[in-house]
């Protein structure tokens, strides 16, 4: 009887528990989702890219929240440095880039990844700047005017300038900062504070910490991919990522002063192992070596002509070593070693460059490695046998029967075929002189 009077009861119930839990789902999905925090501290190099690009996909296929680059750099390489804004321009979710902590800087390849990312973030007595190519960039020149520094500029010069003013210009304009300041960053090597850097339209905001700048970016409406993106970041949990194994690999062997030593270690046990083959060891390490130097060549700025110029210096001191020719083709060689080593990579930022310390200590070693070695293998071929036939000249023999031009002597316990020109007697002592085919010409003891 009082069934259909409890119908709508149950069904306001029934709508209210869905209510709750699409709410609990939501406010768990809201939750379950994190802040990606990783650090690159100094050059920007192969392995800074690949770090940054890798955890950049696996917060994407996570589906993160945000994404904050704590940075510190003096700048890197560029084909490194546009591998990592590719990424983030094109990522799905938010890419935050903070210069921090204080005293941090953002400079040359710093400010264009500041740039390209979706909020420019520092913190307090940081600052950012001078993005003129390194290769033309000289700060420790006077100061010249544009006209003047125009017009001292090669056309290769003027196209590198160019194309960095371009490049900065339209990432400062995707994001509505300040493209002219981004120019003259680049034509001027002009820097900014943090201070001077937010009042320019250079930067979003200063933060104190990772704390402050997720309070900060909360409720901040944001361009990503063409679509708007409103943050939420109070509540959201922080995981910092840390270089693994693989990384921290990378950074060693990409290291220029490490990849130069692999290369000659590399060919060093390669050509101790032809020298002496069946010992083993030289060969394998020598061909890991290689392997480990090709791999870290090939992501680094390889100057081919360097590497040539290495290859011949090396081929000119063995080549001293078979001929000599009064130390040219040693000097020649020398030279060639040094001036490979220093231009082996195509840039002129000095921590892409193998330190001249170690070309001068490694010039020596492999001089003297080489040097030693081949004099070591001409000698051993120079050297009498010590086993075969060759090894009876000098011998003494004793006569089987006696014979006038040909017959028979016994020697170690064999039986040889022998020839003279003095007549022999049965039992007497006879001296091997030399070896014809396999005859031996013998000669009394009394015989000089």
């Amino acid at each position: 009887m009082k069934w259909p009077k409890l119908m709508p009861h149950m069904g306001s119930g029934f709508i209210g528990l869905i209510l709750l839990l699409v709410t609990s789902v939501a406010i768990a999905n809201q939750t379950s989702r994190s802040v990606w925090i990783i650090d690159v501290n100094g050059a920007i190099s192969p392995s800074t890219s690949d770090f940054i690009v890798s955890n950049l996909q696996a917060s994407e296929e996570q589906k993160a929240a945000l994404f904050i680059l704590r940075l510190d750099t003096p700048g890197g390489l560029s084909a490194s440095m546009r591998v990592i804004i590719k990424h983030i321009l094109a990522s799905p979710i938010p890419v935050v880039t903070f210069v921090s902590p204080k005293g941090a800087r953002a400079a040359s390849a710093g400010t264009y990844i500041l740039y390209a990312s979706h909020v420019a973030a520092m913190a307090p007595a940081t600052n950012l700047g001078a993005a003129t190519p390194i290769q033309i960039g000289a700060p420790s020149l006077p100061a010249q005017s544009n006209e003047k520094k125009d017009s001292s500029l090669s056309t290769l010069e003027k196209k590198q300038v160019n194309d960095a003013v371009a490049y900065i210009r339209g990432l400062a304009k995707l994001h509505q900062r300040n493209a002219d300041w981004a120019e003259d960053a680049v034509r001027k090597a002009s820097s900014l504070t943090a201070t001077d850097a937010l009042e320019a339209n250079v930067i979003d905001l200063i933060a104190e910490n990772v704390d402050d700048l997720l309070q900060k970016l909360d409720g901040r409406t944001l361009h990503v991919n063409e679509a708007e993106v409103t943050l939420l970041t109070q509540g959201l949990g922080k995981k910092y990522v840390y270089p693994d194994w693989r990384n921290k690999f990378l950074g060693v062997i990409t290291n220029p002063n490490v990849a130069y030593i692999l290369l000659l270690l590399g060919v060093y046990g390669l050509l101790f192992e032809f020298y002496n083959p069946g010992f083993g060891l030289p060969g394998i390490v020598g061909f890991m070596s290689l392997l480990l130097a090709g791999y870290a060549l090939q992501m680094m700025p390889l100057s081919y002509a360097g590497a040539g110029l290495i290859l011949l210096g090396i081929g000119l001191m063995m080549a001293e070593a078979f001929s000599p020719s009064f130390g040219i083709f040693g000097f020649g060689g020398v030279v060639s070693f040094v001036t490979g080593s220093i231009f082996l990579f195509d840039t002129d930022i000095e921590v892409f460059r193998v330190a001249l310390p170690i070309i001068a200590a490694l010039t020596i070693v492999s001089g003297l490695f080489l040097m030693l070695l081949l004099h070591m293998v001409i000698r051993s071929r120079k050297q009498e046998g010590v086993s075969g036939i060759g090894t009876f000249i000098g011998l003494q023999a004793v006569v089987i029967e006696g014979f006038d031009e040909e017959g028979m002597v016994k020697i170690e316990g064999e039986l040889w075929n022998a020839v003279t020109k003095t007549p022999l007697c049965g039992g007497d002592t006879v001296k091997i002189h030399s070896i014809s085919g396999l005859q031996l010409l013998v000669k009394p003891d009394y015989e000089e």
